[in-house]
């Protein structure tokens, strides 16, 4: 409980403050700078999940596989106390996730593809046995809670295909129509202990035109403390645009009757019961929704009376984590300019309070099942992932559990959030990363990065680590890169983050380039040797970028949106760009024209590399097509990389690779080798 808030920020801060200088395990003497096959050895940790008694945290630990025809990242769950070193709990060639801990602490439940195509949902004793499977379902669970007396867990299932369906799938007629046929996520039950009969019979418990979940994340369910019902939220239809309709509603478990929460024109998600069960918090956004996304924390009576909002938060756009102890506060998680933070929102309404020391990040942040400790996942630009566990008590110490990770001690180049004026006096923020070697008044090549969505932010997180843009690698290589967040990013208030709509490719154009003459003026950045890159958004902004400019010598298109009308004729996000346009293009055509690349293509001179996965349904490949013939056809310098089998997002580590290495050698290339022309 957090009853003196205050205290805990010292205490936390005080134990956090050496985050940054425990030493980087070397696990190779050998090299002598960053490279993309280095970075990729940084271990990715999740779901820090600490033990309904506070003295362990189960943390799955993610390594890439990348030995003959082998291209994935396998996790596996480990466990760790503090001050010790994590201990691995589950082993194989399939990965094991989303640990959670039995109500007496006695197991954890993880899901697993083992003995199966689909994910499905087994247990492990933590102090020493074999794994058991709970479930063999061929739908794929994706997320799961243990009831609050251990006997059972409810789960996530997405509809399996029907007999028939197999069946004409083998027989070649797996034709479909369009928007028919949807599988929805249900929500079942299964017994943890085998019936008579030896089985474990599962049930479900929601069906009809109801989606339990949605793109929103967060917890989608929750059990009541007396483990009679469980909320959730739901959407009509798994279709990505449902998220608007998002609403509560709650299910009995001896029934299975649901009843509706809340329904209203916002979009509503995470709900999570209080500890004594007599209110349930959730989030609800504004009226209607948009794609910027605003919400507010609200609490409700299980009846579905009493509603009312609890103070707003820095940002409007809170992940609820869950509620403290003694029910006076509810926390949660949201951006803060370049920093993840952590924060109670008292149910009095009074203001907000932030609990995470400055400069810090709180990522991943999870309560126990007892509401007593926190697990959290952090990092610095100069230190890689690891997970921590801290007491909410005003007596605790927060303690690291032994780091995952084992990369070579190289230099990193220093990172440091700078400001700027856009040329309409509204400050921008980035992360500037100078090399390793830098001395001051020396002009260096730079690479600009552009995030994705364009509600994303670019935080202090590591740089080392699988983006398709290398950092650590390029500040290896003598290069500044400078990241944006421009108008448009989530971390600095609902204003900012609503500024580029009807305007893409305008005041964040602009955002862009004063910061780009910022670093010149300043001696630091060389006009004749600038680059600019980003994937999905920043894509399109860098696809943008070169129409407008010469003033950049190569620039890396990723998944980009390169056409307005035709993305939004092909991917599975259609009311995205008219919310943006605030209109269709029928009735907004110049609009969207005058904010397409590919309508202001002609006389692009910019070499550019593209890169795309085939199977991105987000930004449908079509529009990296678009952009290569473009530029083709009028004697540009382009090369265009298909990724097989990879969505908006490269998965497979030996892609992520290529990526990361083809961006180095394509800026060498245009910017000359190692930065030097």
């Amino acid at each position: 409980m957090i009853d003196s808030p205050r205290r805990f920020l010292a205490l936390i801060s005080s134990l956090l403050a050496g985050l940054a200088v425990l030493p980087v395990q070397a696990a190779d003497p050998k090299p002598a700078v960053w490279t993309p096959e280095l970075m990729l050895r940084a271990k990715q940790v999740n779901d820090p999940v600490v033990s309904p008694d506070g003295k362990r945290i189960a943390l799955s630990v993610s390594t890439p596989q990348m030995d003959g025809d082998h291209s994935e990242w396998v996790s596996q769950v480990f466990i760790s106390t503090p001050g010790g070193k994590p201990v691995q709990l589950t082993r194989g060639d399939k990965s094991s996730t989303n640990p959670a801990w039995s109500p007496d602490g006695q197991w954890v439940a993880f899901l697993t593809t083992r003995g199966g195509a689909k994910a499905n949902l087994w247990r492990i004793p933590v102090n020493g046995g074999e794994a058991e499977q709970l479930t063999e379902e061929k739908g794929g669970i994706s997320a799961f809670e243990w009831s609050p007396d251990g006997q059972s867990i409810a789960f996530l299932m997405t509809d399996p295909k029907s007999d028939a369906e197999d069946k004409a799938d083998r027989e070649k007629r797996d034709f479909f129509v369009v928007h028919e046929n949807y599988k929805r996520s249900r929500l079942y039950l299964v017994p943890v202990a085998l019936n008579a009969e030896g089985k474990r019979p599962i049930r479900r418990l929601t069906g009809g035109d109801m989606h339990v979940g949605g793109l929103l994340g967060g917890r989608n369910f929750d059990w009541s403390p007396d483990g009679l019902r469980i909320v959730f939220t739901h959407q009509p239809t798994p279709l990505v645009d449902d998220w608007k309709k998002t609403d509560i509603s709650t299910v009995e478990l001896a029934t299975a009757r649901v009843t509706s929460l809340v329904a209203t024109e916002a979009a509503e998600t995470q709900p999570i019961y209080s500890p004594d069960g007599r209110w349930i918090v959730y989030t609800s956004s504004e009226t209607p929704p948009h794609w910027a996304f605003t919400s507010r924390v609200f609490v409700i009576r299980p009846d579905g009376q009493d509603a009312r909002a609890l103070a707003e938060s820095f940002d409007l756009k809170p992940s609820i984590v869950g509620w403290s102890k003694d029910g006076k506060n509810v926390f949660i998680s949201e951006v803060q300019r370049t920093i993840q933070r952590f924060s109670a929102l008292p149910f009095d309404g009074s203001a907000p309070i932030d609990l995470s020391p400055p400069g810090q990040m709180v990522l991943q942040p999870a309560l126990n099942s007892t509401n007593t400790h926190l697990g959290f996942v952090s990092e610095s630009p100069e230190k890689p992932q690891d997970a921590y566990l801290t007491s909410l008590s005003t007596t605790f110490k927060l303690q690291d559990v032994g780091t995952v990770q084992e990369l070579p001690a190289l230099p990193l180049g220093k990172t440091s959030p700078i400001q700027w004026r856009s040329n309409d006096g509204r400050e921008i923020e980035g992360l500037l990363t100078l090399p390793p070697s830098y001395q001051a008044g020396e002009k260096l090549p730079l690479v600009v990065i552009v995030h994705g969505g364009p509600t994303g932010v670019f935080t202090q997180t590591c740089i080392v680590g699988r983006s398709p843009y290398p950092i650590a690698a390029f500040a290896s290589k003598g290069y500044a890169v400078l990241r944006c967040n421009v108008r448009g990013s989530s971390g600095y208030g609902r204003e900012f983050r609503y500024a580029n709509y009807h305007d893409w490719g305008g005041g964040d154009y602009r955002d862009i380039m004063s910061g780009v003459d910022s670093l010149i003026e300043q001696g630091i950045a060389d006009p004749d040797r600038l680059g600019v890159m980003g994937w999905s958004y920043g894509g399109y902004m860098t696809s943008w970028i070169i129409t407008q400019t010469n003033r950049f010598k190569a620039a890396s298109v990723g998944a980009g949106v390169t056409n307005l009308m035709s993305f939004t004729g092909t991917a599975d996000i259609a009311d995205f760009i008219p919310d943006y346009m605030g209109g269709e293009y029928w009735d907004q055509f110049d609009r969207w024209r005058e904010h397409s690349a590919m309508f202001q293509v002609k006389g692009v001179t910019t070499p550019t590399l593209i890169q795309h996965g085939d199977k991105d349904l987000r930004v449908p490949i079509s529009q990296g097509y678009e952009f290569l013939n473009a530029l083709r056809r009028q004697g540009v310098p382009v090369k265009m990389v298909v990724y097989p089998r990879q969505p908006h997002a490269l998965q497979e580590p030996k892609m992520q690779l290529d990526a990361m290495q083809r961006n180095l050698d394509w800026f060498d290339q245009w910017l000359g080798k190692n930065g030097k022309s």
